[in-house]
């Protein structure tokens, strides 16, 4: 199975993806994790070289019967679209999730109190986030908001979602 994330910086989606990748034993691609030492080498203009890299590793180990839980920000089509061709080209059909953070002031808090635990990466401010251009979903996915919420009972959502559509047990 192939559960891929999408959310905006500070979210949640990561604190969400990693939980979940524990408990069901998955593969867990992170994009910053990838970005980092790609960046270190060649400068921060990579297009979507870690999106490739990481495409290339999830199908390996979806060939393998693992599932991966792929975690990027994901706001546009050119970058979701990959990914489920990822899954459907192996016969197997994604779970997309959109993650998001109704409330503003939430949001905003998390982003400006936040750590990073990859070293050298520079999370974004607040003023970058507000200034990103998602595009809109054209097809169905789960949405989870973690406004007022902890990653728990988010990670419970998606395993529901995951039993409705046959997928991993928790």
């Amino acid at each position: 199975m192939l559960i891929i994330f999408a959310g905006l910086p500070g979210v949640g989606k990561s604190t969400i993806a990693r939980l979940l990748a524990k408990r069901l034993d998955a593969i867990w691609l992170r994009i910053d994790t990838i970005d980092r030492p790609i960046m270190a080498v060649h400068g921060d203009d990579i297009a979507d070289l870690s999106y490739k890299v990481a495409h290339g590793v999830a199908r390996d180990n979806l060939k393998l019967g693992r599932t991966v839980v792929a975690d990027c920000v994901n706001d546009v089509a050119v970058t979701r679209d990959p990914w489920r061709a990822v899954a459907t080209d192996l016969g197997i059909a994604p779970l997309e999730i959109e993650v998001v953070c109704s409330d503003a002031r939430e949001h905003r808090r998390r982003v400006e109190e936040r750590n990073s635990d990859i070293p050298g990466l520079r999370l974004p401010s607040w003023e970058d986030i507000r200034e990103r251009r998602s595009e809109p979903w054209s097809r169905d996915h789960l949405v989870v908001d973690t406004a007022g919420r902890d990653a728990e009972d988010c990670v419970a959502q998606v395993l529901a979602a995951l039993d409705q559509q046959g997928g991993a047990a928790s």
